[in-house]
């Protein structure tokens, strides 16, 4: 059922940073064909870190992680859903989580996919099912918004800008005379088996050092990955340097001024790519066909292809190991080449 006017749409995608980015264009989308639209979007913390003060949203609604368990909030979620008088929801995630959010909102039509991008009860409880033909998440994603009128949109993420956050990176980048241009390294990751051992990217920061002359800024989120990151400094010395404790906003305000993002499949590969850094993605148990960093500016290594690998053990850490440090670095400096020879 499309809807037209001033519709009432509820987005549902619930936790993961990166996912909440790479569902981002679902909601410019929505807000590009019914720009008097009432648009709302539940999500976890993590994932609402950088929806908030999104310019195309009218209200995002935080609900705590393991709310599910809690009768009490979920009731405080159904009455507040409730009085929204939602029409339709979007649910991208496609999970039993997501769309019992969509079903306790009471809208009419429950927007999720068929299997095999849609699963457990989200098959029941969704009422509106689409088969998503798509591989890659993003464009995938948008094929939700068919029953809506919206067919092939195209692609916006308009990540919210933070004040404070920019002032903040651009203290950071004059402090350190990293204006002339610098790379960011992230050797974290959700999953172990994402992970590429931090010896290569220092390996990789001194080579950038000596061939392109851009030292690289060591990014962190939380104690493990800080003891990562200066390990890669301690190991690459001057051509590395930590970068500070961020949140994600002050993360994505230093990564707009960056040369190059350089990470695995996790959070911060998708928001560099978001804001339209170009990108090197490091790929081992996912596929870079359905969560590669999105755009033609990005070049991804993948060393090795497993027909298993969207749901390898999350420990396995063999794919990534098969990466080698000089097609990374290799891939690195084509992508500065090409961005030197665009700006020249």
């Amino acid at each position: 059922m499309a809807v037209d006017g001033s519709p009432r749409i509820l987005i549902t995608r619930l936790s993961a940073i990166g996912d909440g980015i790479l569902t981002m264009p679902v909601l410019c989308s929505l807000r590009r064909r019914f720009p008097n639209a009432f648009l709302s979007w539940v999500a976890e913390p993590g994932a609402a870190q950088l929806l908030r003060g999104h310019e195309c949203l009218d209200e995002l609604i935080v609900v705590p992680k393991g709310w599910l368990k809690s009768p009490s909030e979920v009731l405080k979620l159904r009455r507040h859903l409730r009085s929204l008088r939602f029409d339709s929801v979007v649910d991208p995630q496609s999970l039993t989580r997501s769309a019992i959010v969509g079903w306790l909102s009471g809208a009419s039509q429950r927007i999720g996919f068929t299997h095999p991008f849609g699963r457990e009860f989200s098959l029941v409880l969704n009422n509106c099912r689409v088969p998503r033909t798509i591989s890659h998440v993003v464009p995938g994603n948008l094929q939700l918004l068919e029953p809506l009128g919206i067919e092939s949109p195209e692609v916006e993420f308009r990540v919210p800008t933070d004040e404070l956050a920019e002032t903040r990176a651009d203290e950071f980048v004059r402090q350190n005379g990293l204006s002339d241009g610098f790379v960011v390294l992230n050797t974290g990751a959700g999953w172990e088996s994402k992970r590429w051992p931090e010896e290569r990217y220092a390996e990789v920061a001194s080579q950038l050092w000596q061939r392109q002359g851009l030292r690289s800024v060591i990014v962190w989120a939380g104690p493990q990955e800080r003891a990562w990151a200066e390990s890669i400094v301690a190991a690459a010395t001057s051509a590395s340097l930590l970068a500070p404790d961020t949140t994600m906003p002050e993360l994505a305000s230093l990564l707009r001024r960056c040369s190059l993002f350089v990470g695995s499949d996790t959070g911060p590969l998708h928001l560099a790519a978001a804001i339209g850094i170009p990108c090197v993605g490091l790929y081992g148990p996912t596929s870079p066909s359905i969560s590669g960093p999105f755009g033609s500016q990005h070049l991804v290594i993948q060393a090795c292809e497993d027909p298993g690998r969207n749901r390898m053990r999350h420990d396995n850490s063999d794919p990534m190991r098969e990466i080698m440090i000089e097609p990374v670095t290799d891939a690195c400096v084509e992508i500065l080449r090409r961005h030197s020879v665009a700006a020249g």
